[in-house]
């Protein structure tokens, strides 16, 4: 994407655009942009496409650059890949270790920006080619929770290295201390220097821009034959943020179409929790004064500076946000599995525009739905719409092969998935509704207003007085495995809407997919209320019916039986309407007793098939599935548990569902090894859960409870002992937690306000994390027992004495 500027070429592109690829099809992407030329239509009324295929790749912070017909992203964490076709991605690097190939002896080459930094890892890198033929890597290392930061660049003959360090170019977080500019450094007026783009003006000057959170985003003039900052600008020119509002990731992409440099940021906090989002804001120059659609000065955009640290709510207004978290919910019925299409804090992207198609990509990381903090590169296409402004397709790129058919209203006409994706800077995911575009013009459904087709499929939609400007496209849609058509357009606030057209069926189609579709899960053990849905796809109703009420309600609400009474045995029936079109569906569903308590579970690994059953001694009888778990002799008169390290575990089933207060006592041996690895992990999914490690990151025993996004912990000051049988113990009640190691306390917290109850704990491992980056435990475990109550600390003392 950055190459050098030639000047007796007279080139008027960016640099991003120097370099084409001939697996990009044709298509205008500026069409009825201001001086534009409007000649090629962007979608077709129907259009045969294979399977697209691709292979994902984690790179945080993705910065582009093409070279030949390769693409090449850099990110955070010397994370390197690299694709032809911007779908399917292959790892070069990763990792800030020394046998890294992009920069060999990384802690050594980097020592001085990481000594400055505090830090053993690298944030966001930028690589542009410049006139020497060489390539230029802005590296940057950070603290972390300051802006203590160090940024400088190194060099090589090949875009996949060696790179070597030219020296560190900026400094930031000098408490105290004489800053770039002269000035004592002071960080709400000061940038971070990190997230560096470098980049070419449309007349060959070349520019960095940088910053993150602090005092702000910050542009320098760069020496185009050496790579550094000019002299004597201190840290440059600023362009907006400051007084730590979190705007960061700053990317600069010229459109000699529009004449405009386009000036790309993410707002918000790049965790799951943290409602990352992609705005723009664009200048004539490339030094500002940038604007948003409003007008507004994106210079005047910062944090209130008598509110607390990150306050949001003083830039959320500001800067067209192009995408944050949404959700394409998919409904019961539809095509494909799952919750749905959708994104969760997208953000730190880079631009590419292919200078022979046109054709303009955003290339940005996002982490999704449900998925906690796993991150993916994703592209999609940009459209510039009548207003200049960019808007970006709701699909990821596919290379779809198009026509240059225009569209016709009949063809518009339908159910869409409708997204809007407002200004809030939050960690809500923004859930699709359906509407209805009638051939006439008129939408209806979840949304009300007007829609008018214009040239080259651009789009004018109306609703409560705001006006969309933007364009249709056809998109490759990974559910319904099919083409579909989209809609992206922008508000002249700058907020984003996106449409995804549904196929169009029959009320009795539509009923035949819900009942297939229809499901509530494991019904042979129903621990807790169920949720039962009442819509389906294309507003099916779902109603219910139950043969016994009193166990089961019609609305989910679960009675279990006393303990004595056995488990009962519910009929539960679902009707499906749309129109006059009906069916109905039955699961038959067992609601276990209630536990006899207080020992819920006990695991002593006597049996001979522990290869396949964990053996429950307690009257509960929740026997466990072991897998790739074998028995190790620990007398002539005693067995024990041994798990490999590499695919051992025990799932146990409910064994926590009516627990308020709670226990967890085991002997254990463990072999030692990577941080992270489980003695026990109990929860639902990422977001309820609660574990039990020998050693976290920082190797000390932890105890965790998570739940509403929050943890809630106990850590000891050391590792668990390894090699050695230790017992472990873990007891909550009320509020307070304690953790013990052979019966002595080891942490205790009367801030532990969760209980494992409210966890609805449908996956339950010994040996095991939900994490998938985690290691399996190694080592072995014996006398493993579970409580409803909290063990006093003479009964745990008790069951340490007793050996194994």
């Amino acid at each position: 994407m950055k190459r050098y500027w030639v000047s007796v070429l007279n080139i008027s592109l960016l640099s991003s655009a120097l370099l084409t690829t001939t697996a990009l099809a044709p298509v205008s992407v500026f069409a009825d942009s201001p001086g534009a030329i409007s000649s090629n239509p962007q979608v077709s009324t129907s259009i045969e496409n294979a399977v697209p295929a691709f292979r994902n790749v984690s790179v945080h912070d993705p910065s582009v650059i093409k070279v030949g017909d390769t693409f090449y992203i850099f990110g955070s964490h010397l994370q390197v890949a690299k694709s032809k076709d911007l779908m399917n991605w292959d790892s070069v690097a990763s990792g800030v270790t020394d046998d890294n190939p992009v920069v060999p002896n990384v802690t050594k080459e980097f020592a001085e920006a990481l000594q400055w930094a505090q830090t053993d890892t690298l944030w966001a890198a930028d690589v542009i080619q410049l006139a020497d033929g060489k390539f230029y890597m802005y590296y940057n290392a950070c603290k972390g929770d300051s802006p203590r930061s160090a940024l400088g660049v190194a060099v090589a003959d090949n875009i996949e290295g060696p790179y070597k360090d030219q020296g560190i170019l900026l400094k930031s977080g000098m408490w105290n201390e004489i800053s770039e500019d002269g000035t004592i450094y002071d960080a709400t007026i000061h940038p971070n220097v990190v997230d560096p783009d470098v980049f070419f003006d449309k007349n060959g000057k070349l520019w960095m821009v940088y910053g993150s959170y602090s005092g702000g985003i910050f542009i320098l003039e760069m020496d185009e034959t050496t790579g550094k900052p000019l002299p004597n600008q201190g840290y440059g020119k600023k362009l907006t943020g400051g007084n730590h509002s979190r705007i960061e990731a700053p990317y600069m992409l010229y459109s000699p179409e529009t004449d405009y440099y386009y000036l790309y940021l993410s707002y918000g906090g790049l965790g799951a929790d943290g409602g990352y989002n992609i705005r723009v804001a664009r200048s004539k120059t490339p030094d500002g004064p940038f604007l948003d659609a409003e007008g507004n000065d994106m210079i005047n955009v910062k944090a209130d500076k008598d509110k607390p640290l990150f306050d949001d709510r003083s830039i959320e207004p500001f800067g067209v946000k192009l995408l944050g978290n949404f959700l394409f919910q998919r409904q019961i019925g539809d095509p494909g599995t799952g919750q749905g299409i959708g994104y969760v804090s997208p953000g730190h992207n880079s631009a590419y525009v292919d200078a022979e198609t046109g054709k303009q990509f955003l290339i940005f990381h996002s982490r999704f739905p449900g998925r906690g903090e796993e991150h993916e590169v994703r592209v999609h296409e940009m459209h510039m719409n009548s207003e200049g402004w960019p808007v970006v397709s709701p699909y990821r790129y596919a290379g779809l092969e198009e026509d240059t058919a225009a569209l016709k209203t009949q063809d518009i006409a339908g159910q869409y998935k409708w997204v809007n994706h407002g200004k809030e800077i939050t960690a809500e995911i923004k859930s699709s509704q359906t509407v209805q575009f009638t051939a006439d013009g008129q939408i209806s459904g979840a949304v009300t207003g007007t829609w008018s087709l214009e040239a080259d499929n651009q789009v004018q939609i109306t609703s409560n007085n705001v006006v969309y400007r933007g364009v249709f496209t056809h998109e490759w849609e990974p559910d319904s495995q099919k083409t579909v058509l989209t809609f992206s357009a922008l508000s002249s606030s700058g907020v984003a809407i996106w449409g995804s057209q549904m196929t169009a069926m029959k009320d009795q189609d539509i009923v035949n997919a819900v009942k297939k579709d229809l499901s509530i899960g494991d019904t042979g053990n129903v621990f807790f209320n169920l949720s039962l849905p009442t819509k389906g796809t294309r507003d099916a109703e779902i109603t219910w019916k139950s043969s016994n009420t009193s166990m089961l309600s019609a609305t989910g609400v679960v009675n279990r039986p006393r303990t004595g009474k056995g488990d009962a045995k519910v009929a539960l029936t679902a009707t499906i309407r749309k129109g006059s079109a009906v069916s109905s569906k039955t699961f038959n569903v067992i609601i276990p007793q209630q536990a006899v308590s207080p020992l819920l579970g006990e695991y002593t690994f006597e049996q001979k098939k522990l290869a396949k059953i964990a053996q429950d001694f307690s009257k509960n009888e929740y026997h466990g599935q072991a897998f790739n778990v074998v028995t190790s002799a620990i007398s002539s008169k005693n067995q024990a548990a041994a798990f490999n390290g590499t695919d051992s575990y025990i799932q146990l089933p409910g064994i926590i569902t009516d627990t308020t207060d709670f226990t967890f006592s085991a002997w254990v041996n463990w072999s030692g090894g990577g941080a992270w690895q489980r003695i026990f992990d109990f929860g639902n999914g990422l977001t309820r859960h609660m574990f039990l490690t020998p050693a976290q990151h920082t190797g000390a025993l932890q105890f965790t409870i998570h739940d509403q996004g929050r943890d809630q912990s106990l850590i000891a000051a050391e590792p668990l002992p390894s090699n050695q049988w230790v017992h472990v113990a873990v007891t909550l009640q009320g509020d307070t937690g304690t953790m013990y190691v052979n019966g002595k306390l080891v942490a205790s917290s009367t801030e532990i306000t969760f209980n494992p109850k409210d966890l609805q704990v449908t996956e339950a491992y010994l040996g095991k994390s939900r994490y998938t980056a985690d290691p399996f435990y190694i080592g072995s475990m014996d006398n493993v027992k579970v409580y409803d109550k909290a063990l006093t600390s003479n009964e745990i003392l008790r069951q340490a004495k007793e050996k194994p």
